[in-house]
């Protein structure tokens, strides 16, 4: 444990941001396999509404800098593939 007054404060507040972190990680990646699971049951109208909200949560974390762009572009490009095979 720290000592100083300013590594304990850093602490606290990089566990508040790594709890956070983790729960919008963990909602992204259940978007991301809900689009998955709609593509595998050719369900075309419920597949793209559920691409839509998957991209504003890989949007979100790039504004937030929990994933890096590139990342999130590969995402969303694998998922806009996924749903166009449907079509």
């Amino acid at each position: 444990m720290a000592n100083i007054k300013q590594q304990k404060k850093r602490i606290k507040t990089s566990q508040k941001s790594r709890v956070f972190n983790a729960s919008f990680k963990s909602s992204m990646k259940t978007a991301i396999k809900r689009v998955e699971k709609l593509v595998a049951e050719n369900n075309l109208q419920e597949a793209e509404a559920s691409l839509a909200m998957a991209c504003k949560k890989l949007d979100k974390a790039v504004s937030k800098g929990i994933l890096h762009k590139n990342n999130a572009a590969r995402h969303k490009s694998r998922l806009f593939k996924l749903v166009n095979s449907i079509r």
